[in-house]
C-alpha cells in the first residue's frame, strides 16, 4: 500500500458516491482531452480511465503514488506526468478539461495556473477546501470576495456544485470540502490589458480596508481619482467595475 504525506496536503477521497458525482458533473460538458491533478490513490482515476475515446493524462508529484498507480492501473502507462503541477508545461496544445481533488495547500495556486492556461481550458471540476470554494464563487459585498473571486470570475462562469463531508476522505481533513465548476465566459469584460487588470485587483485587495482611492492611488493620476467610484472599498466593486477602471490607469 502507500503512505499519506501531510507535507503534500494529501487527503485521499474514499467515498465512491462522491467520486461518481464528480465524474457525472464532468460529463455534463463534452470533452476529448482530460487532465487529472493529483490522482493520489486513484479514487477518481479508476473511473476516468474507463471513459471512452478520451485522451487522458494525470499529474502526480509523489513518486510513491506514481509507482503504486502504475501497479494498480497498467492503463496509466505513459499517461502519468511525474512532476509538480505548478511548474509543468501545458500538457495539451488543444482544448482540454481539468479535474481533481486538489491538494488544499496549493489550491489557490492551481487556480492561478488555470488562469494562465485559460485560452485552452474548457472546463474545470475541482474539489477545494470549502472556504476556498466559497471565495471563488463569492459576489461583491461578501466578506470573502477578494482577488481570487474577481480574477477567476472575469474569465470563467463559476458554479458551486456540492459540499463533501470530512469522512469522505482518508485521513479526514479538519475542514469541509466543496466541488465547483468553472467554464469559460462567452464574453470577457472589456479591459485595457489583462496585466493591468491583475495589477489593479491585487493592489486594491491588498489594502481592502482602505477606500479604493487610498489603496490604488499609485496607479492613477489625481484627476482620475476624483471619480466617485474611488470612495468605495475593493469588496464593493463588481468584476466589470474593475475591468472598466483599467482604462483610466496610468
Amino acid at each position: 500500500m502507500y503512505t499519506l504525506k501531510k507535507s503534500l496536503g494529501q487527503h485521499f477521497l474514499k467515498d465512491e458516491n462522491v467520486c461518481r458525482k464528480i465524474v457525472e458533473a464532468l460529463q455534463e460538458h463534452p470533452f476529448q482531452r482530460l487532465l487529472e491533478v493529483g490522482p493520489g490513490g486513484g479514487a477518481l482515476t479508476k473511473y476516468l480511465i474507463t471513459l471512452p475515446d478520451i485522451d487522458f493524462k494525470c499529474v502526480e508529484l509523489d513518486e510513491e503514488k506514481v509507482i503504486w498507480l502504475l501497479q494498480q492501473y497498467p492503463a496509466l502507462q505513459s499517461k502519468i506526468i511525474h512532476q509538480d503541477f505548478l511548474t509543468i508545461a501545458q500538457p495539451f496544445s488543444e482544448p482540454f478539461t481539468l479535474v481533481g481533488n486538489f491538494p488544499y495547500n496549493i489550491s489557490s495556486q492551481i487556480l492561478f495556473k488555470v488562469l494562465e492556461w485559460k485560452a485552452t481550458v474548457q472546463t474545470v471540476i475541482g474539489m477545494f477546501q470549502k472556504e476556498v470554494a466559497q471565495r471563488v464563487v463569492a459576489k461583491e459585498g461578501n466578506k470573502v470576495y477578494g482577488i481570487l473571486s474577481v480574477l477567476v470570475q472575469a474569465f470563467f462562469e463559476v458554479e458551486y456544485l456540492f459540499e463533501v463531508h470530512e469522512n469522505a476522505f482518508n485521513p479526514p481533513p479538519k475542514v469541509k470540502s466543496a466541488v465547483i465548476r468553472l467554464t469559460p465566459k462567452q464574453t470577457v469584460p472589456d479591459m485595457k490589458s489583462e496585466r493591468q487588470f491583475f495589477v489593479l485587483v491585487k493592489t486594491a485587495f491588498n489594502q481592502r480596508r482602505k477606500t479604493l482611492r487610498n489603496a490604488v492611488k499609485s496607479l492613477y493620476t489625481p484627476e482620475a481619482l476624483k471619480d466617485p467610484i474611488f470612495d468605495k472599498r475593493a469588496e464593493q466593486l463588481t468584476v466589470d467595475d474593475f475591468a472598466r477602471l483599467t482604462f483610466t490607469m496610468k
